[in-house]
């Protein structure tokens, strides 16, 4: 009987501890819930190139980038999504540190995405790369896959720096190099999911107000997109690399 007194908590103590439940798929959907969310605001609010913004918002209204890629403005929203989720959950990082360095993150990952204008340095430095590649007579597919795994990189290279630096231990191993591997894959893999877009249906917004019809293609792009890197990242949540 003492045992089991003693037993239960300890017990208690380690469920709780452990992700779990509704709160813990809460979490791990959490970055997908929050693009669909600003997704559905867009389709509800009918905001597009014709609607009335401020001058200071224009270069990121309109544009090549925001024309050709647009649904890489949910991608930066599950970015800072998954920064938060990380941010937020349990993990060696005081409070301090996890606030200091999930809201610079953000702050980054919003800089490389939208400066000078919308698609940043991650777009201008696929589509150079995947621009270079194809002017070089390498056969489409590989010009365009070179170019959404540079964007994949940057992407995937603020969002592990930043997470590491908020809630993660500091120090290396193999297991924690080989999972940034696998979530950098799952990124080249969103990546090419978002360029390919247009071709696969979605569009014209910005250019008009976003139809359901239009909206619910693009929620299944970006869940497909995002799916693979939820899936990993909730994996090591449950799973702590050593």
């Amino acid at each position: 009987m003492a045992a089991q007194a003693y037993a239960a908590p300890d017990q208690a103590r380690s469920g709780a501890q452990t992700p779990g439940g509704r709160g813990g798929l809460l979490a791990a959907s959490g970055p997908i819930l929050a693009m669909l969310a600003v997704l559905a605001l867009v389709v509800a609010t009918g905001v597009s190139q014709h609607s009335a913004v401020p001058e200071a918002a224009e270069p990121w209204i309109f544009g090549y980038f925001i024309g050709r890629y647009p649904l890489f403005a949910f991608a930066l929203i599950y970015g800072v999504g998954h920064l938060a989720r990380v941010a937020a959950e349990p993990g060696p990082a005081s409070v301090t540190r996890r606030a200091v360095f999930g809201l610079a993150g953000a702050a980054a990952l919003a800089a490389a995405g939208l400066y000078p204008t919308f698609g940043g340095i991650i777009l201008r430095g696929g589509f150079a790369t995947g621009g270079m590649a194809f002017l070089t007579h390498q056969p489409l597919w590989l010009a365009y896959g070179l170019g959404a795994a540079v964007a994949a990189l940057l992407f995937g290279g603020i969002l592990g720096l930043f997470a590491v630096a908020a809630n993660r231990p500091l120090r290396p191993s193999l297991r924690r190099i080989g999972f940034g591997a696998l979530a950098f894959l799952t990124l080249w893999f969103g990546a090419a999911i978002i360029g390919l877009a247009a071709d696969l249906g979605f569009g014209p917004w910005p250019k008009r107000a976003l139809r359901p019809d239009e909206a619910g293609l693009a929620a299944l792009l970006l869940i497909a997109a995002a799916l693979p890197h939820t899936v990993l990242a909730t994996l090591r949540r449950h799973r702590p690399v050593a």
